[in-house]
C-alpha cells in the first residue's frame, strides 16, 4: 500500500513539475536568453524521477501482490511467476499508459542534452509543446487510468493476467513499440519548435535525422517482435492478419519511412520543408489515434488494452487540441516561398525520393481505410463488417511490384539532375529473365498471374542489385542493406503465401490422416499440472515418404485464474519452411480440432525484417 502512495505522489508531482515547464520554458524564451537556464535542465531530471518513481512504485506493487491496488487486482495473482509480475506492470491499460509517460519524459531529457548545439530558444520551444504532450499524458492518468487506484477492503486474491500475455515476447515488445510510437512525439515538438522559428533547414534535418532513425528502428523492431509473438502465441500460423491494431502500428511505420528519406532531401538539397513539417505532424497523429482506437473499446482485436469510452473521449478529444495547435502553426509560419529558389528536376535523387513518398502515402491511405471504414459503417448505419486479406492485397500487391522497380532506379541517379544516360541494357535483360523466372516458378500457383509475376520478378532483381551495391563502396551501405532486406522480405513474403499448405481436422487419439504426400498420426496426449495451470501436451507424428518421422508437441493450457483455456502451438522451423501445429480442444479430452500448416520461407520474413531494422541502426552510427 505505501508503494501505491508513493507511486501516485510520484505522478502529482510530475504533473506539477511539468506545468511548472510550461510556463517557465515560455518565460525563458521570451528573455531571448542564449543559454538555457540550468534550471530547465534540474526540472527536466526531476519530472524524469518522479515518473521512474512512480513505476517502479508500480513494479513493485506487483512483486508483492499488493491487491490494494486495484490496477495489482485486475491484472495479477498469487500464483503468477514473479517474470510475468513485473511483465504484467505494462500489460494493461493504466500500466502501459504510465510507460509511455515514462518513456515521453526520457526522450524530452535526452533530446536537451544531445542537442546543445542547436539554438537555446528551438530548444526551449521543444520543451514547451513536449510538455503540453506530457501534461496531457498526465491529466489522463490522473483522471481516468490512475494506476495506484485503492480498493477496501482488501481482495485476497487478484484475477490474473489474461495467459496470452504471459509470454517473453510481450515482456519486450510494447516498450519497444512505445519507443517508436513516443519517438514521434519528438519529432513533432522538435519540428513545431523549427517551425516557429524558421530554422527549418539542413542543419536542422541533419540534427532530427537521428531522432527519427531512432523512432523508426524501435518501431519496425517492435512491428517485428510483435508480430513473432502472434505467430506461435496466438496460433495464428502467418506473421501478419491485417489485425485492426497491427494495421495502428503500421500506418505510423509507413510516415516515418517517408519522413527519413525526405529528410535526406532536405539535408541534401534544402527542399520539401513544409512537407517534412507535415510528415511529422502525421506521424505523431497517427501515433497517437493508435493510443486512441486501442483504448476506446472501438476495435475488436486481440490486443485492445480496455473497453471504456470515456478513456478513448479523453484521448479523441486530446489528440483534436493537438492536430488543431499543430495546423494553426503550420499555415500561420509556413514559408511559402521556401522552394522558390530551387527547381526539381525529372530525373534526379531527390525526385525517386519524392516518388517514394507518393508511394508510401498510398500505401498509408489504403492501411487507413482499411481499418476506419468498418468503424464508421458501424457509426452510420450500424452494421457490422471486416475488410481482410484479399482486399489490401489486391489494392496493395500492383504498387508494391512497381514501387520495388523504382527503389532499384532511385539510389543510382545524381542529386540536382540526372541524364540516365548510364543505362545498363544488361540490366533491362536481368530483369526480364528475373520476370520470367517469377512467371516460371508460380504460374501454377497463383490466379493473380501477371501482378504476382510482376511482384515476384521486381523482388528478385532489387535483391541481385541490392547484393551488387554490397559491393561498390559509392553507394550507402546502411541503404543498401535496408533495400536488400526489403527485397528479401516481399520475396519471402510472396514464396510463403504462394506455398503454403494447410490441414484441418478433427482428430481422436491413435487416429491417423493422409496429407500431400505426409502421414500425421495423433500418437497420445499426457496431462500436467503446472503451478497456475493445468496442461494437456499432445503428440503428433509427420511421417514423410521417405518414411523420416517429426513430432509435433502442441498444448492446451487451462489456467486457474484467470479461468481460461490457450491454445499453444509447436512450431518446428527450418531454414526453408516450418512445421507448425495448434489445436483445440472439442469434446472433454477425447477429440480435438487440429490444424497443421507448412510454411515456408518464415525464417527469412523474420531475417529480412530484422535486416531492414539493421540498415537504419548503421545509419545511426553513420557520419553525415
Amino acid at each position: 500500500m505505501i508503494s501505491s502512495h508513493i507511486g501516485y505522489y510520484s505522478l502529482i508531482f510530475g504533473f506539477v513539475l511539468s506545468i511548472t515547464l510550461l510556463v517557465y520554458s515560455i518565460f525563458c524564451f521570451k528573455k531571448n536568453n542564449k543559454k538555457i537556464n540550468q534550471n530547465i535542465f534540474s526540472i527536466l531530471f526531476f519530472q524524469f524521477f518522479t515518473v521512474i518513481i512512480s513505476f517502479i512504485s508500480l513494479i513493485y506493487s506487483f512483486v508483492i501482490s499488493d491487491f490494494s491496488n486495484e490496477t495489482v487486482y485486475n491484472n495479477s495473482h498469487t500464483t503468477k511467476p514473479l517474470f510475468y509480475k513485473i511483465s504484467g506492470t505494462w500489460g494493461n491499460h493504466e500500466g502501459s499508459l504510465l510507460l509511455w509517460l515514462l518513456v515521453l519524459t526520457l526522450f524530452i531529457f535526452l533530446f536537451i542534452i544531445f542537442s546543445k548545439k542547436q539554438p537555446a530558444k528551438y530548444r526551449l520551444l521543444s520543451i514547451f509543446f513536449q510538455q503540453i504532450i506530457i501534461c496531457g499524458f498526465f491529466l489522463f492518468l490522473l483522471s481516468t487510468s490512475n494506476p495506484f487506484n485503492f480498493l477496501f477492503p482488501v481482495p485476497k486474491e487478484g484475477l490474473g493476467l489474461n495467459p496470452i500475455l504471459q509470454d517473453p515476447a510481450l515482456a519486450i515488445h510494447p516498450p519497444i513499440l512505445y519507443l517508436g510510437y513516443v519517438g514521434s512525439s519528438i519529432i513533432f515538438s522538435a519540428s513545431l519548435a523549427s517551425l516557429v522559428e524558421n530554422n527549418i533547414n539542413s542543419e536542422w534535418a541533419a540534427h532530427i535525422k537521428k531522432w527519427i532513425l531512432i523512432s523508426w528502428v524501435f518501431l519496425t523492431i517492435g512491428i517485428l517482435l510483435g508480430s513473432v509473438w502472434a505467430y506461435y502465441e496466438l496460433g495464428w500460423g502467418g506473421f501478419w492478419f491485417w489485425d485492426p491494431v497491427e494495421n495502428v502500428s503500421l500506418m505510423p511505420w509507413l510516415c516515418l519511412t517517408a519522413l527519413i528519406h525526405t529528410i535526406i532531401v532536405l539535408e541534401k538539397r534544402n527542399l520539401l520543408k513544409s512537407w517534412t513539417v507535415v510528415l511529422s505532424i502525421a506521424t505523431f497523429t497517427l501515433s497517437m489515434s493508435g493510443t486512441f482506437l486501442v483504448r476506446s473499446g472501438i476495435l475488436n482485436s486481440v490486443h485492445t488494452f480496455a473497453n471504456d469510452p470515456k478513456r478513448g473521449v479523453f484521448i479523441l478529444f486530446f489528440l483534436f487540441v493537438l492536430i488543431l495547435l499543430s495546423l494553426i502553426l503550420f499555415f500561420i509560419y509556413q514559408d511559402k516561398d521556401n522552394n522558390s529558389q530551387k527547381e526539381f528536376f525529372l530525373i534526379s535523387k531527390e525526385t525517386s525520393i519524392l516518388i517514394n513518398n507518393w508511394f508510401m502515402m498510398y500505401f498509408l491511405s489504403v492501411v487507413l481505410i482499411g481499418t476506419i471504414y468498418p468503424i464508421f459503417l458501424e457509426v452510420l448505419i450500424n452494421e457490422k463488417i471486416s475488410i481482410g486479406p484479399p482486399f489490401f492485397n489486391k489494392l496493395l500487391i500492383p504498387f508494391v511490384a512497381i514501387f520495388l522497380i523504382f527503389m532499384t532506379i532511385g539510389p543510382k541517379l545524381n542529386w540536382i539532375k540526372d541524364n540516365y544516360r548510364g543505362i545498363k541494357y544488361l540490366r533491362i535483360i536481368l530483369f526480364l529473365i528475373c520476370l520470367i523466372l517469377s512467371f516460371y516458378l508460380i504460374k501454377k500457383t497463383s490466379s493473380e498471374i501477371l501482378f504476382t509475376s510482376l511482384l515476384g520478378g521486381a523482388a528478385i532483381y532489387l535483391l541481385l542489385i541490392s547484393i551488387e551495391d554490397l559491393f561498390k563502396k559509392k553507394y550507402n551501405i546502411s541503404q543498401v542493406i535496408s533495400h536488400f532486406g526489403f527485397s528479401l522480405f516481399i520475396l519471402s513474403i510472396l514464396i510463403n503465401s504462394l506455398f503454403s499448405n494447410e490441414f484441418s481436422a478433427n482428430m481422436k487419439v491413435g487416429q491417423e490422416i493422409s496429407f500431400k504426400k505426409e502421414q500425421i498420426k495423433f500418437s497420445k496426449i499426457k496431462i500436467f499440472e503446472k503451478e497456475n495451470y493445468k496442461s494437456v501436451v499432445a503428440n503428433f507424428e509427420i511421417i514423410d515418404e521417405k518414411e523420416n518421422v517429426i513430432s509435433l508437441y502442441p498444448e492446451i493450457r487451462i489456467y486457474n485464474q484467470p479461468n481460461i483455456l490457450t491454445s499453444e502451438a509447436d512450431i518446428i522451423s527450418s531454414v526453408f519452411s516450418d512445421k507448425f501445429m495448434v489445436m483445440n480442444l472439442l469434446k472433454g479430452e477425447e477429440i480435438f480440432n487440429v490444424r497443421y500448416q507448412t510454411k515456408p520461407f518464415m525464417i527469412w520474413i523474420w531475417l529480412s525484417a530484422f535486416l531492414i531494422s539493421f540498415g537504419g541502426i548503421l545509419s545511426l552510427f553513420r557520419r553525415n
